[in-house]
């Protein structure tokens, strides 16, 4: 090869290795273009809720429709009361004021049982059914101290869907109650709660006391009144009443009359047009240990007797009531009556204690021990109960 080819060979390889040296520094050298971010992806955090167990989820179905059965059984017996009062105006004026309340069916034969007050001085009542069919009702008879009233009207018996009456005998706080009425005059209506709390004592203006009341925190209104109480069988346990509420609508404190209450006085209303209430036919007043200290008695809490009426069960039987007179505070009694300490081995603790049990265990008729102190000594007298005379 001549030297000037190795010359120009030698020139070309050292041309092409300036090139790959540069070309390698460049690439060394050169910033490095960014590569942009991408926005970053949000995460959604999906919680799926843990399915109920079948078992939860059907007792939940049985539970709804246990409610729905009731209401399809018993609301046909539920009917709409509208009673009509006269009251007088300013002038004197005869006018008509109509009120409204519920009431339901317990046998073929046209008897609806409700509320007295809801057709009390009522001079006509109107009784609308569940298929509206509407009739004049008339007023069997009425029980103001238990809060009471027996209709009748004229239908023909495939019209009437009666209830089945259980028993208030041995119901327990937070058992169910289902209330069905015509709260405002919305007709039929149901409402659910439980059984809130047992043997409350319910005053109804007049002295009027119901013992053993039912409460509930089922929605009762007005116009509930007179409507039945249901356990979750569907058996009446006891008629709404009353509610207490600052409102005057449902604030979860209503309350319904047992109805073991009503069936013995609704039986004796069916039978005599009235419920006769059993009595000793004595007035006294609550011993208390205050009374006691001031008036030297021999025992600190009783019924201590101030007057025995004539003909009645008291003096029939012997007991005696004062013979003297002594001023307690702005008060004048008698004293020397007997002390009133015990009915049939149930201890009075006051006058309340005496009243409770007549209304509630004993009858006209019935024979009671009566447990008296007479001049500080304890001994029995039995009684023959009497019939309390009649409010007219």
């Amino acid at each position: 090869m001549s030297p000037t080819k190795r010359k120009i060979i030698s020139l070309v390889l050292a041309s092409l290795a300036m090139s790959v040296l540069l070309g390698c520094d460049s690439a060394l050298l050169e910033r490095p273009t960014p590569t942009p971010r991408s926005t970053p992806t949000p995460y959604v955090i999906v919680v799926t809720p843990t399915p109920l167990p079948p078992s939860i989820v059907k007792a939940a179905d049985i539970e709804e429709q246990l409610v729905v059965d009731i209401y399809a059984r018993v609301s046909p017996a539920v009917v709409f009361i509208t009673s009509r009062i006269i009251v007088r105006d300013f002038f004197w004026g005869a006018v008509p004021q109509e009120g409204t309340g519920s009431g339901f069916v317990i046998d073929k034969e046209g008897h609806v049982v409700t509320n007295n007050h809801v057709v009390e001085n009522a001079d006509r009542v109107t009784v609308t059914l569940s298929d509206d069919t509407s009739v004049e009702a008339k007023v069997v008879g009425t029980d103001p101290a238990n809060d009471v009233a027996v209709l009748k009207i004229d239908v023909p018996p495939e019209k009437l869907y009666p209830v089945e009456l259980g028993t208030s005998a041995n119901l327990r706080v937070g058992q169910r109650a289902i209330a069905i009425g015509n709260p405002f005059g919305l007709d039929r209506t149901l409402t659910t709660g439980v059984i809130s709390s047992l043997g409350r004592p319910l005053d109804v203006g007049g002295r009027r006391t119901i013992y053993d009341v039912i409460q509930t925190d089922a929605a009762i209104n007005p116009g509930n009144s007179g409507g039945p109480l249901l356990d979750s069988s569907g058996k009446v346990i006891g008629i709404n009443t009353a509610i207490l509420s600052p409102s005057g609508g449902s604030i979860g404190l209503g309350f319904a009359v047992p109805i073991d209450t009503a069936k013995r006085v609704v039986n004796s209303i069916i039978a005599k047009g009235y419920y006769p209430h059993p009595w000793l036919g004595i007035t006294g007043v609550s011993v208390t240990p205050e009374i006691a200290e001031h008036l030297e008695l021999s025992v600190d809490r009783g019924v201590l007797i101030i007057e025995v009426m004539p003909d009645q069960a008291a003096a029939r039987a012997g007991l005696r009531g004062g013979n003297r007179r002594v001023q307690v505070g702005n008060s004048t009694i008698l004293l020397g009556g007997d002390i009133l300490i015990g009915i049939d081995g149930n201890r009075t603790q006051e006058i309340g204690d005496l009243v409770k049990y007549l209304e509630t265990r004993a009858k006209v008729g019935q024979f009671v021990e009566l447990t008296i102190v007479r001049d500080g000594r304890e001994q029995t007298i039995q009684a023959e109960l009497g019939e309390q005379p009649r409010e007219r």
